[in-house]
């Protein structure tokens, strides 16, 4: 049997938790421009990671096989 490949782009956009879950960055698109009318803990709240949707989830171990 072969080896799996993994796929690249989700590998460098989710990561896997110790527990399996995996997480991934917010989105970003808003929090590059006209930040002056966004509140700071708006802001804020673009930088935390979020956990994936568990019905994604069986995906992304089809994806990231050796994670």
């Amino acid at each position: 049997m072969p080896k799996l490949k993994t796929h690249r782009g989700a590998a460098k956009r989710v990561k896997q938790t110790g527990t399996g879950k995996f997480m991934r960055e917010r989105q970003f698109s808003g929090c590059s421009h006209i930040l002056t009318k966004k509140s700071p803990k708006r802001i804020r709240g673009f930088r935390k990671q979020v956990v994936v949707d568990k019905t994604d989830s069986p995906r992304l171990k089809r994806q990231l096989p050796y994670t």
